[in-house]
């Protein structure tokens, strides 16, 4: 979430009198002694990629699992390779260099009270900093590791001839923990706990150690996963542009490396706003925000759809202006912009 900062040109001379009309002018200006510069975004289509990174280890006794648990197809083999996880999409704004305006200072307006991004785009005018709701997202938490298996070894497993004599016994270990456990379950325990909680630690203790013991035989499967982003700048259509590819054994890679197969992108402007004539002599008055458009944005991989979506697109879209007289001072009007966009959310009355 972009950080927001608050810029207010509120500097005010009684020895000067000013016309009461907001004054916005296209570009950078210099020299400006009052006023404020802002931008407006143009969008980029960022695509973030989760991709997971798997390593298996066989377990030390992984031969025995048919024989002593009846487990088949149990890997004797350590592997590591990729699963693409998810794929989303969505629209950032970033400054558009085309699109940069200075508002001069009135006295008899708040058009220049602007609330702007760290990055300058246009956020609110008139709006008292920090009013707007900020929202944390919670934080995944990670998942516990199992404790060692050889914690719950008995004497007579450790001092066992041979390996397949202790994946034997260890094996027998599984069998006594599952007949507790049900025995626990049906109330037929010599200590069975009348107390539901002390009961339900009883049985999870028991799952720990079992499913600890078990990995002796199927292996464990340890994973980490990593976020992958593109931006595409979309200027125009886009069919089936390879973007980046994915590769099992090495992940998420660059677009022309052939180790991987192809992960495409479509864009197709909706042309959900009707744009007026280009006219190059249109007088600059108010202030200026987008009319974004919308797009929508297809991703493919292995001949599948695996993620779709309509997006705004400022660069599909129009400019517009507000109208100079719904910033004098006496009507306390507030305007609220996305950020991303840049386009129009609210215009309300001041509370008083």
């Amino acid at each position: 979430m972009l950080k927001k900062s608050l810029i207010i040109g509120a500097i005010l001379l009684s020895s000067l009198t000013l016309a009461a009309q907001t004054k916005v002018t296209t570009g950078v200006m210099r020299g400006k002694e009052y006023g404020v510069t802002y931008t407006l975004p143009k969008t980029k289509i960022e695509l973030t990629l989760t991709a997971n990174n798997k390593r298996y280890t066989p377990g030390e006794f992984a031969k025995y699992a048919s024989t002593y648990l009846h487990i088949e197809g149990v890997q004797l083999q350590p592997k590591n390779y990729w699963e693409l996880d998810k794929v989303a999409i969505s629209s950032i704004g970033v400054p558009d260099p085309d699109k940069i305006f200075f508002v001069e200072m009135k006295d008899k307006t708040v058009a220049p009270f602007l609330s702007l991004t760290k990055d300058g785009l246009i956020e609110a005018i008139n709006v008292p900093y920090g009013s707007k709701e900020v929202r944390t997202e919670p934080k995944a938490s990670s998942e516990k590791a199992l404790p060692n298996p050889r914690n719950y070894f008995t004497e007579e497993i450790l001092v066992a001839s041979s390996t397949a004599k202790m994946a034997e016994l260890v094996a027998k270990e599984i069998y006594s923990i599952r007949e507790s456990r049900n025995s626990l379950l049906r109330g037929e325990a010599e200590n069975t706990p009348q107390d539901g909680n002390q009961l339900k630690l009883m049985l999870d203790n028991l799952a720990i150690q079992e499913e600890s013991l078990l990995t002796l035989f199927k292996g464990q499967t340890t994973m980490s996963s990593q976020e992958f982003t593109v931006d595409i700048e979309p200027k125009a259509d886009i069919v089936d542009s390879v973007i980046c590819r994915f590769s099992t054994q090495l992940g998420v890679i660059e677009s022309d490396d052939l180790a991987g197969e192809p992960i495409y992108l479509s864009l197709k402007d909706l042309r959900t706003v009707n744009l007026p004539p280009v006219d190059n002599k249109k007088k600059t008055t108010g202030i200026a925000y987008n009319v974004p458009g919308k797009a929508n944005v297809t991703i493919k991989y292995n001949g599948n759809i695996i993620t779709q979506g309509d997006l705004p697109v400022t660069q599909f879209g129009s400019l517009e202006y507000l109208a100079p007289a719904l910033f004098n001072k006496k009507s306390k009007v507030q305007a609220i912009f996305n950020p991303t966009t840049g386009g129009l959310i609210k215009v309300s009355q001041q509370d008083l």
